[in-house]
């Protein structure tokens, strides 16, 4: 059993739908792999399926995760290595099946076989508490809860994190709580300084996480999403920038957050800012 403690479990969750889930869940990985570590990252949205468009493999799909739990297909089959960076591997999900394919074993089944091989392991989960995303919750050793700034968004976050708290493996083995970071996304300080949006400093003081970054509202996120390239690897975009900033900080590396404060506004403007 040592060996599979290896594998690091991420999910990448949220309350609401649309707020940048697929994107991050690429991102994230992407960076992971290009630092060097062998990472995998698998759709949990059974059904819908977007994470291969995301990554640019859809046509080299053959199997998925259904294929994989119903004994269809052997794992190893079913992952797409990406074209970009051997050590990033895709598991796509069923387009056609029923969420009920998805089970608690069979899950379980894929992930242990995964920790054997893989350092990190990332579930791009479907919105709120259906199946999908309560499964890949509940296998989770780290959650990237992605939020929007608006007070909606931020309310169906504060729930999830009531789910991942309760109703996780480790809650029910009384093992270290889960490790949840909040991921801000689609953020535009000159909304907040108009009031149409919650300020950094809001959105935290509801849901009191640790802040991995914050990611701005940026044309790239659609333009790499469309073009099937993970935003990271835009690298002259603010967006591709501040996912970068996230995968170094989840890696301990310490890097000051960027993106918070208007343009041109430096150190001074938010030193009176505060005051």
């Amino acid at each position: 059993m040592e060996d599979n403690q290896l594998a690091r479990i991420i999910v990448v969750t949220s309350g609401k739908g649309g707020v940048g889930k697929t994107t991050t869940s690429a991102a994230i990985a992407m960076g992971l792999a290009k630092k060097g570590h062998k990472t995998a990252v698998i759709d949990f949205d059974v059904g819908l399926r977007n994470l291969d468009l995301v990554m640019g493999c859809e046509r080299r799909v053959v199997y998925d995760l259904v294929n994989v739990i119903n004994g269809e297909a052997a794992l190893n089959q079913a992952l797409i290595r990406d074209k970009r960076c051997n050590q990033l591997y895709i598991l796509p999900a069923s387009q056609t099946r029923d969420k009920e394919a998805l089970t608690i074993e069979g899950v379980g089944k894929v992930l242990e076989e995964l920790a054997k091989e893989f350092k990190y392991v990332v579930c791009d989960s479907p919105a709120g508490i259906e199946k999908g995303a309560t499964l890949a919750m509940y296998f989770a050793d780290d959650a990237f809860v992605v939020t929007n700034p608006e007070v909606s968004s931020v309310r169906d976050s504060d729930r999830m994190l009531g789910i991942l708290a309760s109703k996780s493996k480790r809650a029910e083995n009384n093992e270290e709580p889960i490790k949840e970071y909040l991921l801000l996304t689609r953020y535009s300080p000159d909304r907040v300084k108009l009031g149409e949006m919650l300020s950094v400093e809001d959105v935290q003081e509801i849901l009191s996480l640790h802040l991995l970054g914050v990611i701005p509202e940026s044309k790239s996120v659609l333009n790499a999403s469309n073009s099937g390239i993970p935003v990271i690897l835009d690298e002259k975009s603010d967006a591709g920038q501040a996912y970068d900033d996230v995968v170094a900080r989840y890696l301990g590396e310490d890097r000051p957050h960027r993106f918070i404060d208007e343009e041109k506004k430096g150190l001074f403007g938010k030193l009176f800012r505060s005051k």
